[in-house]
């Protein structure tokens, strides 16, 4: 596995990372036993960089990953997020950004957060304030890196001139090409982009099925790439990539990886998966090497990303 630099800080990481929502929610019923193999089957497979939120299951989702990566703390870097309530509301006071990274420290079983993020804008609290109450904590030794996720470019802007903000953590993905308007900003002040959900939330691991077949808890019985009117559009997009994966001898999954490390080599995907199979196939993909025509005809596929609102 290659490392890539995520700002002008020191912090480097696997081109590959691990994101850890699923273990926790969003993507129906888990098995912990069955995540914590899946998160050490990526360390051992050379994935070094793991995120979470304090929101992910608000504090169980951190308790899992910090039990799964114990015996080998000092070879990884663990991110965690603030800034929402159970309720889902933003809040990121000073106050309430100092006791939830008490928690995060707690649940996670670490004495330092390697990546904090704001996980996303308050409106009632401007940037700078945020930033300021982070730079204390990485003063006071809680924290070695800052970054932001859910964003605009002025707040990266207004952030980074209060400290240096190293990541920007954003979706991004064939289907998602909304965090392409950042790179300007993120080349000029030397920021690194972590893209989360860089298999468009299942439907480009081979394995996407409408929405009636996912549990009713799952984010994407509301996701509008499942949409009706939508989902079979979005379908034949992914089986005209299928079958150019298929063409070169990969998976869906990894050809949509791919993608996303020759867009710029400061883009680190963080896919996650509970089966350690998929995480294998996932990382696998840091050794399919695509040409300037390879990314040139999956962006003719899918120009203008998924159908539908992005995200969720």
């Amino acid at each position: 596995m290659q490392q890539r630099r995520l700002g002008r800080q020191g912090l480097t990481v696997s081109e590959i990372g691990y994101g850890a929502m699923g273990t926790a929610v969003g993507y129906g019923p888990s098995d912990d036993t069955v995540s914590i193999t899946a998160i050490r089957r990526a360390h051992e497979l050379g994935v070094t960089h793991f995120d979470t939120a304090a929101g992910y299951g608000w504090g169980e989702g951190e308790k899992l990953l910090g039990h799964a990566l114990a015996p080998v703390r000092d070879e990884v870097t663990i991110a965690t997020k603030f800034g929402i309530d159970p309720g889902f509301v933003p809040d990121s006071r000073p106050q309430r950004i100092r006791e939830s990274v008490e928690d995060s420290l707690r649940h996670l079983g670490v004495d330092v957060i390697d990546v904090l993020y704001q996980h996303g804008p308050d409106p009632d609290v401007p940037v700078e304030d945020v930033v300021g109450t982070m730079k204390e904590l990485v003063e006071a030794g809680k924290v070695r890196y800052l970054g932001l996720s859910n964003t605009d470019a002025d707040a990266i802007r207004r952030a980074h001139a209060v400290h240096p903000i190293s990541v920007l953590q954003d979706e991004y993905s064939v289907f998602a090409h909304h965090s392409e308007q950042f790179f300007p900003v993120l080349e000029e002040l030397g920021i690194g982009l972590v893209a989360y959900s860089p298999l468009a939330h299942g439907f480009l691991s081979g394995a996407v099925t409408p929405r009636e077949k996912y549990a009713a808890d799952d984010f994407r019985q509301t996701a509008p790439w499942w949409d009706p009117e939508n989902f079979d559009r979005n379908l034949s997009k992914a089986d005209e990539l299928t079958r150019l994966a298929e063409s070169k001898g990969v998976s869906l999954s990894q050809l949509a990886l791919a993608w996303l490390l020759a867009k710029k080599d400061y883009v680190v995907p963080i896919p996650g998966s509970r089966n350690a199979d998929r995480v294998a196939q996932n990382i696998a993909a840091a050794e399919l090497k695509l040409t300037a025509d390879d990314v040139a005809r999956i962006d003719e596929i899918a120009p203008d990303g998924a159908i539908g609102r992005r995200g969720i």
